[in-house]
C-alpha cells in the first residue's frame, strides 16, 4: 500500500467504470475522488448482465453475494408475428442452471448501491460539478472544475461514458473515435408488467424492431432501427427524439400502438445511435479512460457493465503490479485488454443486423428459428 498512500487520482463519471475503479483502486490505498455531473451516481439504464471475467472482479470486490440476491433472470425469449402469435423461442430457463454463478443479470441501481454504499465513508465524492480543463506537468495533473475550483492530481481517469467530456478535453472530439453500426436505439423503463414477468418478447419487421422485457414489476421498451446515415438531431431534445421513434414506427403492426401511449406517457427516456468508440490508445500523459469512455461495445454487446468492471480491474491490476509506476502500468492496460475489447466489439456488430434488427423477411425467419442466446 505503500507506493499508492499519498498518490490523488480523480475519476470522473460516477457509473459503473467509475464505482469500479474507485473502489479497487482506494484498496490499493490511493486517495480517491470522484466527481459527477449528476447530482448522484448514475443508476438510470436498463437492467445488466455481468460475466466472464468481471465476476472474479466482482467477487474481488466482496459484493457478489449482494448482488445475487437481487439476480434477475429471463426465463423465455418469444418470436412475436404482427398477430402476436409466437413464431419462436428460447426456452432459457430449461437452457440456465439457476445455480450458475459465472453470469448475473441486475439492475443497474442494485449494483451502483452496493459499491457507493461501500465507498461514501472511504472515498471522496464531488456532485453537480465536471472537470473543464487539463494541464499536465512533470509531477502532475492540474484540473480546473466548472464549479471555478482547480486542484492537483497525480492521475486522471474518465469514466463518463460514450459522450465523454474527459475524451473530448484530453484526446479529441469525439467524431473522431466513433464507429456508427448503421442502426438507432430508444430506451423506455415503465412501471408496470406489459407482458409476464421474467418474459422478453421480439417483433421484428425487415430494419426494424420492438423488445419487450419484463422483471421486478417494470417492463423495458426498446424500438431499434437501421439507417445507413446518420441523423441529425439535438440531443438535449427529448421531444425531437421522441418523435423520430413515433414517425420511424407508425405503421410496424402489432402493439405498436399501445407502446406509443406508453413511450408518450413516460418520463424516462434514452435515444442514440448504435456506435462504438475505437480509439489506438486509452492513455495519454497521466490520463486513462475505462469503460464506454474508452471502448463503448454498443447495448448490441450485452458486456458494457463487464468491459466497464474489466477495464477498471485491468487497470488497478496493473497498476499494483508495476507499484504505482504510471507509465508502465498503462502500457500493459493498452495491451492487455485491447484483445478481448475488439472480440466484443466484433460481435456487437454482428448481433445489430443478424440478431437485433435483421434486414430481410428471411433473415428475421433465421433468427427466429434460433434455440440457443445470441
Amino acid at each position: 500500500m505503500e507506493p499508492f498512500k499519498n498518490k490523488r487520482i480523480l475519476i470522473s463519471g460516477a457509473s459503473m467504470a467509475g464505482l469500479s475503479a474507485a473502489h479497487l483502486l482506494n484498496k490499493l490505498g490511493y486517495q480517491v475522488t470522484v466527481v459527477e455531473m449528476a447530482n448522484e451516481p448514475r443508476i438510470n439504464g436498463a437492467a445488466v448482465d455481468i460475466k466472464g471475467n468481471a465476476i472474479n472482479t466482482v467477487k474481488r470486490m466482496e459484493i457478489f453475494e449482494e448482488l445475487k440476491l437481487n439476480r434477475l433472470q429471463v426465463e423465455r425469449v418469444e418470436f412475436k408475428n404482427a398477430e402476436n402469435i409466437t413464431e419462436g423461442l428460447i426456452d432459457l430457463k430449461a437452457l440456465a442452471d439457476e445455480t450458475n454463478d459465472d453470469e448475473l443479470e441486475i439492475e443497474r441501481d442494485k449494483f451502483v448501491a452496493a459499491l457507493f454504499g461501500r465507498l461514501q465513508n472511504n472515498v471522496e465524492f464531488i456532485f453537480n460539478n465536471s472537470i473543464t480543463a487539463l494541464d499536465e506537468t512533470k509531477a502532475e495533473i492540474a484540473v480546473s472544475f466548472k464549479n471555478g475550483e482547480q486542484r492537483a492530481f497525480d492521475l486522471v481517469l474518465g469514466c463518463d461514458g460514450m459522450h465523454s467530456k474527459v475524451r473530448k478535453i484530453w484526446f479529441g472530439e469525439e467524431h473522431g473515435f466513433t464507429h456508427f453500426l448503421g442502426a438507432y436505439f430508444s430506451i423506455t423503463i415503465v412501471n408496470k408488467l406489459l407482458i409476464e414477468q421474467k418474459t422478453m418478447q421480439m417483433f421484428n419487421l425487415p430494419g426494424r424492431a420492438i423488445t419487450l422485457n419484463a422483471y421486478n414489476g417494470k417492463t423495458d421498451i426498446i424500438f431499434c432501427f437501421l439507417s445507413e446515415n446518420q441523423i441529425l438531431y439535438n440531443y438535449r431534445d427529448e421531444a425531437q427524439q421522441r418523435k423520430i421513434i413515433m414517425e420511424e414506427f407508425a405503421d410496424a403492426g402489432w402493439r405498436t400502438v399501445e407502446l406509443m401511449e406508453e413511450l408518450k406517457n413516460t418520463k424516462g427516456f434514452y435515444f442514440d445511435k448504435f456506435c462504438q468508440i475505437k480509439m489506438p490508445t486509452w492513455t495519454k500523459g497521466r490520463v486513462a479512460l475505462i469503460g464506454d469512455a474508452g471502448y463503448c461495445a454498443s447495448p448490441a454487446a450485452g458486456m458494457g457493465a463487464s468491459l466497464a468492471i474489466e477495464g477498471a480491474s485491468a487497470l488497478a491490476d496493473a497498476l499494483q503490479k508495476h507499484n504505482g509506476n504510471f507509465e508502465l502500468a498503462f502500457s500493459d492496460y493498452n495491451r492487455n485488454l485491447r484483445p478481448f475489447v475488439e472480440e466484443i466489439q466484433a460481435m456487437a456488430e454482428l448481433n445489430v443486423k443478424e440478431n437485433f434488427i435483421p434486414k430481410t423477411e428471411e433473415a428475421i425467419r433465421v433468427r427466429n428459428a434460433q434455440k440457443t442466446p445470441f
